[in-house]
């Protein structure tokens, strides 16, 4: 008797916190973020934007994971507001990343043989940038670190 009694409680108290599911809550949709994964690349956070990235520049992304064996994690992606008008970022034709357990000498070694690759920059966080922009090298340490390093401009030569 003790056991029904048990059982019969449990599924009260277990029906009582069941949600209730009206008209109201049927219509309210909760949108979470999502996580994108694909096969070239992965992103460090749900806030990376990366849903606009040309095929160019994922084809770039999976040209970094093939040579260096790792996914490249993209820590920065479109940045609508980014400081610089300029800015590739904000036109989504540049990613800032970096591989896992891969040096970025080699990073840059592979990012410089990708088919359609621009720009190629160093910064002294151990962030890589790349994008489709005009071909150019660059190593930044920010303003305290002395600014820009080194610039190389080449030749407008595209694959």
């Amino acid at each position: 008797m003790r056991t029904v009694f048990s059982i019969a409680l449990a599924c009260l108290l277990a029906a009582a916190f069941l949600p209730t599911a009206d008209a109201k809550d049927r219509q309210r949709k909760v949108k979470l973020p999502v996580h994108r994964m694909t096969a070239a690349y992965s992103v460090q956070t749900v806030s990376v934007a990366t849903e606009c990235f040309s095929p160019k520049l994922e084809g770039i992304l999976a040209h970094i994971a093939a040579k260096t064996g790792r996914r490249p994690l993209v820590t920065s992606g479109h940045r609508p507001r980014a400081h610089r008008a300029g800015s590739l970022h904000r036109r989504c034709q540049a990613a800032d990343i970096r591989v896992p357990g891969v040096s970025e000498s080699t990073i840059i070694a592979a990012a410089k043989t990708a088919p359609g690759i621009g720009g190629i920059g160093r910064y002294c966080n151990g962030i890589i940038h790349v994008d489709i922009g005009p071909r150019r090298q660059w190593t930044y340490c920010g303003k305290s670190g002395g600014g820009i390093l080194s610039a190389k401009r080449r030749s407008a030569r595209r694959a």
